[in-house]
This record gives structure tokens, sequence and C-alpha cells, in this order.
């Protein structure tokens, strides 16, 4: 077998191990979405038990909760993966959650820890999301990457 036969391989997003940075946002990604996944699961049985006020209600909201688990799940492992496609649905996630961390925060109950917390856990995530060694990790080229490699 000689070189010419099996080149070596180009350089990729995937040589070299995954940055902490990546992994730490897979990980909140993936948090998040297990939270979305637990709460929908919750009101779905709460529904189907005939246990809150308005069980439609509870049950139409389980089944959003569940659906809207996959986006940030799909994502945790898209980062996981390396897969550059991966991060947009994953920045998408945490700036759906900030008007939801607002909201928790406005209340006037138990709620305003957890707004606390999803808002802090989105605001990393996003901002190890567009950091630079992430975005190298992934392979998405920044505007002024493009222009350089012409």
């Amino acid at each position: 077998m000689t070189s010419e036969q099996n080149p070596a391989p180009e350089t990729s997003a995937e040589d070299g191990p995954r940055p902490g940075r990546l992994t730490a946002a897979a990980a909140l990604a993936g948090l998040e979405g297990a939270a979305l996944a637990v709460g929908g699961a919750y009101m779905l049985i709460a529904g189907l038990a005939g246990s809150p006020d308005n069980p439609e209600q509870a049950i139409t909201g389980g089944v959003t909760l569940l659906v809207l688990a996959l986006l940030p799940l799909l994502a945790a492992r898209g980062l996981l993966a390396r897969k550059s496609w991966s991060r947009g649905p994953a920045i998408i996630t945490q700036i759906m959650a900030l008007p939801v961390a607002y909201t928790l925060l406005q209340a006037d109950s138990l709620a305003i820890p957890g707004g606390i917390v999803l808002a802090v856990v989105a605001i990393t995530a996003l901002v190890l999301l567009v950091n630079p060694q992430t975005t190298r990790a992934l392979g998405i080229r920044t505007p002024g990457g493009a222009q350089e490699s012409k």
C-alpha cells in the first residue's frame, strides 16, 4: 500500500479532544431538555390521572413540553458529536429560555429561584456556544475566518 492509495485524512473539526466548553454547552442543553421532558411527563400524567383543574389543558401542556424537549436534547447530542448544525438549535433554546426565566423572576412565589437558575444556565450556555473555541471545534467558519482563507 502506498501513500497514493491511502491519502492522509484531511484535518477536520473532529481532530483532537473535544473542548471542555463544547462539552459543558452540550451538558447544559441536555439538562434543559431533560427538565422539559420531566415537566412534560409530570403534566401529562397529572392530566391523564384527572387531578388538575383542567385535565385537557394539562395533557396539552404536557405533550407540548415533551415535544419542546426534543430541541435541546437533539442539540446536545449534536454538540457532543461536533455537528455544526447543532449550535443553531442550542442557541435558539437558550434565547427561548430567557423570557421564561424573566417571567419566573416576576412571580411572587417559589418560582423565583427557578428563574434565577434558568437565567444563569441560559446565559452560561450562550457564552459557551458563541465562544471562538467552540465555534472552531464545530467547524463553523466566522466571517473574518472566511476572508482569511481566500
